[in-house]
């Protein structure tokens, strides 16, 4: 049997229906390397969604392979209760440094969505353990997106893939939440004031006083489409919070690391969330890691005799794993010794003005947003009614197939297409991965 054949005899694809498996097998990688994977037959695809949001520097980077390798010889892993090790310590040093103010404290886990649990657990025992037992409930954006374990998916937006598993799921306060390229209230999101915000001050004049915490997605709402919202949303919801006792969770699992052009989504708006859950480009995308940061003030509520029974009983198997934290400590090398937000955002301004130059005016393109090396394209019927596809005719997946024919991985988020690529793509890549992008566009709506 060939590879393809072993492979849907066997495996069971994330986030796929396998049916659709039969007119576009796997591809097969052989190898990657920069922005290129090669499938079994040397063909290179540009992956310009950085597989999944977390390739952060390119496949095969050279400083991450050599912290690796260093590591592997030393030490693979070892329990992290009551054990350490010299490169979670220097992780964790150095990491504090580049945190928002106050996020002082790390607690490790495996993956995303297990740091997203181990957050809103934290929050829920800390409002407990600080004379506050009402406060159990918790608040998220309407089309949020935070992982898949149920408290994960029970704080994400209840749509086709998610409302079979309702009767499992927490039942959380919904905000509705901005969508700046149908705003009802007929602003701009460059010169808004966050009318919207209206949303959630009404949610929390109801369910304030029984919330623990509200997580989100700040700046950008990825699965929603990449939506992108302004900073001084952050900083509205900060303060609502604050006057609330409602703790405010971050999760820049997919924002951190400069995907936004600061090295935090949070930093464009100068403020700290309480509870921050950081992944994927944590570990440049090579090894499954999450970290929760937290305050002091929240460390501090757990802090107690044995017998008082505060304790944070969350563990991980693999919390702590060495080889994760020489690759997190091989991404922040490469920050500290090559300037990458500054390079970075001026390769977004080339690329954005690409985009716009050879896609803005195309008659099915409704609007092109950015924000760092983010661009998302959305699709639709009419332009000027902003108006979308029937999703039966799933355009964004055949302009997907176009693309990986053309060698251009996009994986779209419905009928939006996007890039996210490493931060360290070249002019030349962007220009040939545009060009790309729109002979795929083109072979499915002509324009």
């Amino acid at each position: 049997m060939s590879l393809v054949e072993l492979d849907l005899k066997h495996i069971w694809h994330p986030c796929s229906q396998m049916h659709d498996y039969e007119t576009l097998a796997p591809i097969v990688v052989k190898r990657a390397k920069g922005i290129y994977i090669y499938d079994e037959n040397d063909k290179p695809y540009m992956d310009i969604i950085s597989s999944w949001w977390c390739n952060l520097f390119g496949h095969s980077n050279e400083i991450i392979n050599e912290r690796i390798k260093a590591q592997l010889d030393i030490l693979e892993h070892v329990i992290f209760a009551n054990f350490t090790h010299e490169t979670a310590i220097n992780l964790a040093y150095e990491l504090v440094k580049i945190l928002p103010a106050g996020l002082n404290k790390l607690n490790f886990s495996d993956n995303g969505s297990s740091a997203v649990e181990s957050a809103l657990k934290m929050a829920f025992q800390y409002q407990y353990q600080t004379d506050k037992p009402h406060k159990t409930r918790f608040m998220c954006l309407d089309g949020g997106y935070h992982g898949e374990t149920i408290g994960a998916l029970s704080v994400g937006a209840l749509d086709l893939y998610a409302k079979i598993y309702k009767p499992m799921l927490m039942d959380v306060i919904r905000i509705k939440s901005p969508d700046c390229y149908r705003c009802e209230f007929n602003q701009m999101r460059c010169s808004c004031k966050c009318e919207c915000f209206v949303y959630a001050r009404c949610e929390f004049e109801r369910y304030g006083d029984k919330t623990a915490a509200i997580i989100i997605e700040p700046l950008v709402q990825g699965a929603a489409g990449m939506r992108i919202y302004p900073p001084l949303y952050l900083k509205k919801l900060r303060e609502i919070c604050d006057e609330y006792g409602v703790l405010l969770i971050a999760d820049e699992i997919a924002t951190g690391f400069g995907r936004t052009g600061k090295m935090f989504a949070f930093d464009h708006a100068g403020i700290s969330p309480d509870i921050m859950a950081l992944s994927k480009g944590l570990t440049g995308g090579y090894m499954p890691m999450s970290i929760v940061a937290t305050t002091d003030k929240i460390y501090n509520a757990f802090y107690a005799p044995y017998n008082e029974h505060k304790a944070f009983m969350h563990s991980h198997t693999y919390a702590g794993n060495p080889l994760g934290c020489a690759a997190a400590l091989g991404v922040l090398e490469i920050f500290a010794k090559f300037d990458i937000l500054t390079a970075s955002n001026n390769t977004a301004i080339y690329l954005n003005e690409l985009l716009n130059s050879a896609l803005l005016n195309h008659k099915n393109v409704g609007e092109i947003r950015q924000i760092g090396l983010i661009n998302a394209i959305e699709i639709v019927k009419d332009k000027k009614h902003k108006l979308s596809f029937d999703p039966k005719r799933r355009i964004g997946y055949e302009i997907y197939k176009a693309g990986l024919k053309n060698g251009l991985l996009l994986r779209p988020l419905g009928d939006v297409i996007y890039f996210n690529p490493p931060l360290n793509i070249t002019k030349d890549e962007c220009k040939r991965a545009v060009k790309l992008c729109v002979k795929s566009i083109d072979e499915i709506l002509p324009s």
